[in-house]
């Protein structure tokens, strides 16, 4: 699986049985209570929020889900929130920093839903808001991509004080074969398009845009996802206990040199 390519491993985290954040749920809180819509249109079953404990800590849990059949997948609009996704998915963040509780996001998502209802209602500016608001929460932040990070759709919850990403999964601006399209006007040059995006965990911990890489079971996630889960879980009750100690102030600060870091050119 090392010799995997970047578009063999854009594939890898595409797979239509790879676990989603219900999934990952399941095993690591069952005790999950969800909470719906954004208090201004309606609610989007492409983000799911909510509370319940990761072992015996009490968290905010929030993350896109795509659906496992064609029914679900209609049902979760592929996992593309519209505006209201994003504000609920904010709503959420701001009662658990109310009540201090650690905020744990799940990206999944191929981008935010493009239609024409989606940026009458505001798309952009609630993915900008979300980028704001995130930046400035303060209770503990962990992120993780476990599937497909597509452009704005999912920073818009991935801002945090660690960022981590699955091992066959991808963060990137594009999509390999809408880069493709844009630089070659065609489908067919995606797996040049991949390579040069460089979209893979590799690539990106190399670039300092992102914290740690997590492991997955043989084959992938789909193949394990209890493994998967327990794996996932480990991670992220160790990153807790990091940043458990550290002040309010300490958070924002760190988070905003964190990010104001990245891009930065230097000799």
């Amino acid at each position: 699986m090392d010799q995997l390519s970047a578009y063999q491993k854009v594939q890898l985290a595409r797979h239509p049985q790879r676990p989603y954040f219900l999934d990952y749920i399941q095993h690591l809180c069952p005790d999950f209570v969800e909470m719906h819509g954004d208090r201004r249109f309606a609610d989007d079953p492409a983000i799911v929020a909510g509370f319940g404990s990761l072992g015996n800590r009490p968290v905010c849990m929030l993350g896109h889900q795509k659906g496992k059949d064609t029914k679900q997948r209609q049902y979760r609009n592929f996992g593309m929130p519209k505006p209201e996704g994003y504000r609920k998915a904010l709503r959420v963040m701001k009662i658990a920093e109310k009540f201090n509780r650690p905020i744990l996001t799940f990206i999944d998502t191929p981008g935010a839903y493009p239609g024409i209802d989606a940026e009458e209602r505001g798309q952009a500016e609630a993915i900008a808001n979300n980028l704001k608001e995130m930046s400035q929460l303060r209770v503990p932040v962990i992120a993780t991509i476990t599937g497909e990070g597509g452009s704005g759709g999912a920073l818009a919850i991935a801002v945090g004080d660690r960022v981590n990403m699955l091992e066959y999964s991808i963060y990137s601006v594009i999509a390999p074969e809408s880069c493709s399209a844009i630089l070659w006007r065609d489908r067919l040059h995606a797996v040049e398009a991949a390579e040069a995006l460089k979209l893979t965990p590799e690539d990106l911990k190399r670039c300092h845009l992102i914290d740690e890489i997590i492991p997955e079971p043989e084959g992938g996630a789909q193949n394990d996802p209890a493994g998967m889960a327990k794996c996932l879980g480990s991670v992220l009750e160790r990153q807790l206990r990091e940043l458990q100690n550290a002040s309010p102030d300490e958070l924002v600060d760190c988070r905003h040199k964190k990010f104001r870091a990245m891009g930065a050119f230097g000799e």
